[in-house]
């Protein structure tokens, strides 16, 4: 137990301990929440604990791109009207929604939960590889996957995962393409690494 908690009952510091687990969150903020919870009527407490069960009961991965759902299938996989031609890779759940928040993809995605990380014990078959190998055998042509957009983190894990795919599919006839990288907007020249303005040249566009 926290010395600064000693004094406190042992269910309060309990929640302290859980709450410190999660990510980003130190001590102190756990401690504020704490005392931010405690200070709630038991409606809204009965609320937060429903919803964190309910994930725990009632969420799991989509059979198709493996995004969280209830269903069988997610509500991007279900929907008619979006692209199921174009597949875009991503790491986890968070980078499929800040694509979708640019409200500029219409395709669809397959979500890896994760990247190659050797260092870290993490390999091919610990992420969704062989079920997105396996979804782009499709024999029938009407769901054959025409490109493959690769939007793998530009960090070395992520490089290291956007290389595989693309080594492993390569001479299949598929469109496989990866996310434009380099200068991010307001950004100053001067204070870019060559790797960026690298990147940034390779894949520049018309104005």
């Amino acid at each position: 137990m926290d010395l600064n908690n000693r004094f406190l009952p042992e269910c309060v510091t309990d929640l302290i301990e859980e709450l410190a687990k999660l990510p980003t969150v130190g001590k102190k903020s756990a401690q504020r929440l704490a005392f931010h919870l405690l200070r709630q009527d038991d409606e809204k407490i009965d609320k937060l604990a429903g919803a964190i069960l309910g994930i725990k009961d009632g969420v799991h991965f989509c059979e198709e791109c493996f995004n969280l759902t209830t269903e069988r299938v997610c509500k991007i996989c279900d929907n008619p009207s979006r692209n199921h031609k174009t597949v875009c890779v991503v790491e986890d759940v968070l980078d499929l929604i800040a694509l979708e928040s640019t409200m500029e993809f219409n395709g669809v995605y397959h979500v890896l939960h994760g990247a190659l990380s050797p260092l870290d014990n993490v390999g091919p078959d610990d992420l969704k590889l062989h079920e997105l190998f396996n979804r782009l055998e499709s024999k029938d042509e009407a769901d054959k996957v025409e490109e493959l957009i690769l939007a793998n983190n530009t960090n070395t894990e992520g490089e290291a995962t956007a290389l595989y795919i693309h080594e492993h599919l390569k001479g299949n006839g598929l469109n496989i393409t990866r996310i434009a990288s380099g200068m991010p907007v307001g950004g100053d020249l001067d204070y870019a690494d060559s790797l960026t303005l690298k990147r940034a040249l390779k894949g520049r566009g018309e104005f």
